[in-house]
């Protein structure tokens, strides 16, 4: 996939060392402004050569959208990084991207006050759900039945997929302010993590009537408003909450709810950037923002003028830097790993998406 510069050994020691060599990583054209989200999906496509319809000849393909501001989220091989199509429709940017659990359904949610429901085999738009704002998130339920958006309305909407003419179900995020939703994710078939830009996760069980008793638990994090949440199952069944926000990087265990560990990065999470965690649990990714000012505000004291082009690699149990690389022209905003740990992706502002090794 990428070519690789080797590094000098320094030490014989068996802890992690910070990785010195350039990574040439696939870089994917086509975006013309910044880019919003990135999701991954594996699914099991039938082998060419295979006439009777035999499952276990299925062979493993991963695809690859991308949410941008152009309008124009699109399709990719995960593995390439070659275009495959473009889901063409909104009118403003584009916030999110999805891919249903089966791979069949993709979901964008956008500034233009809609989220769309395309076919993701043809591409064709099959529904369109209007709300009153920009809408900056959606995902899947995990039986793919129904869908949940949110965005600076401040109000979670679940959608029935099977009923998509009926009223969706919503819930409040707070009677006292509007909380504006940057993130949401399906925890099971009932439950949906709704992150706020007031540093609070909550937790929703939208199959609950009593209004009283549906905000079932909240989860909070330093450092202001989050940029992003993603939720990842380890191979030993734990399922482990990545939340970016501030200048934070934290981690909680969904079967206790508690933290594991919170690491201060060299960037910030204000405006872009996101942090995504190793399949296995070891390691972790995270871009954004310069730590210590802007162009436009100038520098806080210690702190740089500019952008930060760089994507870090981080050991999970102590927080230590492990890579750095260098390769975008702008800020990176999304970045995730592939399913399989052995890749990861990176959009950033530059409008351009780049496919980087883990293990170079």
């Amino acid at each position: 996939m990428a070519a690789v510069a080797p590094a000098p050994s320094s030490s014989s020691s068996s802890e992690p060392t910070l990785t010195t060599g350039r990574q040439i990583p696939i870089v994917c054209p086509g975006h013309t402004r910044p880019l919003a989200e990135l999701q991954f999906c594996t699914i099991d496509e039938p082998s060419p050569d295979n006439n009777d319809n035999d499952n276990s000849a299925a062979e493993k393909r991963t695809f690859l959208i991308s949410a941008c501001h152009d309008k124009l989220p699109m399709l990719r091989d995960a593995t390439t990084g070659n275009w495959i199509g473009t889901f063409s429709g909104h009118k403003g940017a584009v916030w999110s991207c999805r891919f249903d659990p089966s791979g069949n359904l993709a979901a964008t949610a956008s500034g233009d006050f809609s989220v769309q429901v395309w076919d993701a085999i043809t591409g064709a738009s099959l529904y369109s759900f209007a709300h009153k704002h920009v809408v900056k998130t959606c995902d899947w339920s995990c039986d793919s039945k129904r869908l949940a958006t949110g965005g600076h309305e401040g109000v979670l909407r679940v959608f029935d997929i099977g009923r998509v003419k009926e009223d969706p179900l919503e819930f409040v995020q707070s009677t006292k302010e509007k909380v504006s939703i940057s993130k949401c994710n399906w925890l099971n078939n009932s439950t949906v993590l709704a992150a706020g830009e007031d540093g609070t996760v909550r937790f929703w069980n939208v199959d609950e009537t009593d209004p009283t008793k549906q905000l079932t638990r909240t989860l909070s994090v330093e450092g202001g408003g989050i940029r992003d949440m993603e939720l990842v199952t380890l191979p030993c069944g734990k399922q482990i909450l990545t939340v970016a926000a501030g200048q934070n990087v934290t981690f909680f265990d969904m079967s206790t709810l508690t933290q594991i560990h919170s690491y201060k990065m060299p960037i910030h999470f204000r405006e872009e950037g996101g942090a995504s965690l190793h399949p296995s649990g070891k390691k972790f990714i995270a871009g954004g923002g310069r730590r210590g000012g802007s162009m436009a505000l100038g520098a806080v004291k210690g702190g740089e003028l500019g952008c930060d082009l760089k994507v870090y690699v981080f050991d999970f149990d102590t927080g230590k830097e492990l890579e750095c690389h260098k390769g975008h022209h702008g800020p990176v905003r999304c970045l995730r790993y592939h399913p399989d740990g052995k890749s990861y992706a990176t959009g950033s502002e530059d409008g351009t998406i780049r496919l980087w090794k883990t293990d170079p």
